[in-house]
């Protein structure tokens, strides 16, 4: 799914139920996580809930997957999978993640511990890509 395809899918759902069921239904579309990936290694810091990123690059490209014990922080990981997915280091970089998160208008809707970790979850990409 591209930015615009998500910004598109947003815009039809006009009441924050339907936005919060769509992320659900994102996060519930993310390929199976294994569980001996669920490390100390893995793991964000700074997110109330569990969270776990896995992070490979082939031929330049990132390939991410992740999980989460919370519904509504793993459709947030969805989000962000769908835009980096497939990306170069430079795309990544070049993304304001920050930005879309705002433009989706999930910033206001969220509680400031599910805010804090989403940008945990953005800091913990930019780190992946820079080893």
């Amino acid at each position: 799914m591209t930015k615009d395809e998500l910004f598109e899918n947003f815009s039809y759902l006009s009441t924050w139920e339907e936005k919060y069921s769509y992320l659900i239904d994102l996060g519930n579309q993310l390929p199976p996580f294994k569980e001996e990936d669920k490390t100390d290694q893995n793991k964000v810091e700074g997110c109330m809930s569990q969270v776990w990123f896995t992070h490979k690059k082939k031929e330049g490209k990132n390939y991410f997957n992740a999980t989460s014990d919370a519904l509504i922080v793993k459709g947030l990981e969805a989000v962000l999978i769908y835009l980096i997915n497939e990306k170069t280091d430079e795309e990544i970089l070049n993304l304001d993640l920050v930005q879309i998160f705002e433009e989706l208008g999930l910033k206001d809707h969220l509680s400031p511990t599910r805010r804090n970790g989403f940008f945990a979850m953005i800091e913990r990409i930019f780190n992946l890509i820079k080893k």
